[in-house]
Formats: structure tokens, sequence, C-alpha cells
């Protein structure tokens, strides 16, 4: 008989979506709250129009991106955890349980947000052609959770992390 203790107990799929739903909450309003204190910086010339034409700041995207982009890793790095995760009692940390260094953070957070890249596809084919594309390539990402013995998709393959739940 093997000694489990509540800390390496994998995560099933079904609990890190929902925390991630979660997220999905605690990022809106980031972006949100961004795009008001850049609005105010720029005197509301933030996004103009010109006939049918909308134009976005140049460094608007890039900066919405590190924003997010740190709220992640900042959260991974500080508890393992992130809002969403909290209520779901579960923790990112590396396959020996122990806390992620930041080039895991970093890298676990690039390659989750690699499906978004398809975003750069909207032009060509449209936006909600390409909204459909994101949702297809995330569904393939997390797919592998499903297959994988400790229930890890994508990018805790690629980052060497698994959500695990606690106590």
């Amino acid at each position: 008989m093997t000694n489990t203790t509540t800390t390496d107990l994998v995560c099933p799929l079904w609990r890190r979506l929902i925390a991630l739903l979660y997220d999905v909450v605690a990022v809106l309003a980031i972006v949100m709250t961004v795009g008001l204190v850049c609005q105010l910086a720029t005197g509301g010339q933030l996004i103009t129009i010109t006939g049918a034409q909308v134009h976005i700041a140049w460094w608007y995207r890039p900066l919405q991106a590190v924003v997010v982009t740190a709220y992640f890793v900042l959260s991974w790095l500080r508890g393992g955890q992130t809002l969403g995760m909290r209520p779901w009692r579960t923790r990112v940390t590396t396959r020996e349980g122990a806390r992620l260094s930041l080039w895991q953070a970093v890298l676990r957070a690039a390659a989750a947000a690699v499906p978004v890249l398809l975003l750069l596809l909207a032009p060509v084919l449209g936006l909600r052609t390409a909204l459909w594309c994101v949702l297809g390539l995330w569904v393939i990402w997390f797919a592998t959770g499903l297959v994988d013995s400790r229930r890890r998709p994508i990018h805790d393959l690629i980052a060497g992390t698994e959500i695990r739940r606690i106590g």
C-alpha cells in the first residue's frame, strides 16, 4: 500500500477548468483596469475611429499581454496559486512538488498562451473564425490532460509542471 498525502493528489481536468473560468473573471478585471488607466493617460486617444477604421495605439496590446502574463507568473511564483485556484484548492508545482522557478512560470504562461496567437489570423479569417480556431487549439492543448497519467495539458508538459489538489 502506498503512502499518499493530499499534496500528491493529481488535479482532475474539470477542477482546473473551473479554476480557469474564475481566472478569466480576474483577467477581465485587470484588462479593464489597464484599459481605463491607458485611456486616462492618453486623454481618451488610446482608441480612435477614423471613418470605418479603428486605430489602437501600437503599444496597448503588448502592454495588456505583459500585464496578464505578470498576473499568472507572479501568482504562480508567490504561492503557486492564482485567484481562481484558491477556492478550488489547487496549486501549480514542479513534477517533484516544489515551487516553480521564474523560468518555469514564464515558460508555462507562454506555452499556455500559444493558442491566442491564432487571433493574428482575424484580419484574414474574420474574428469569429479566429476565435473558434483559438478555442479548438485550447481543446487540443487540454486534451492531453485526459490521456496523461498526471493529467497535464501541453503547457504543463512543456514547463515540467503540474496542478495538484491541496488540503
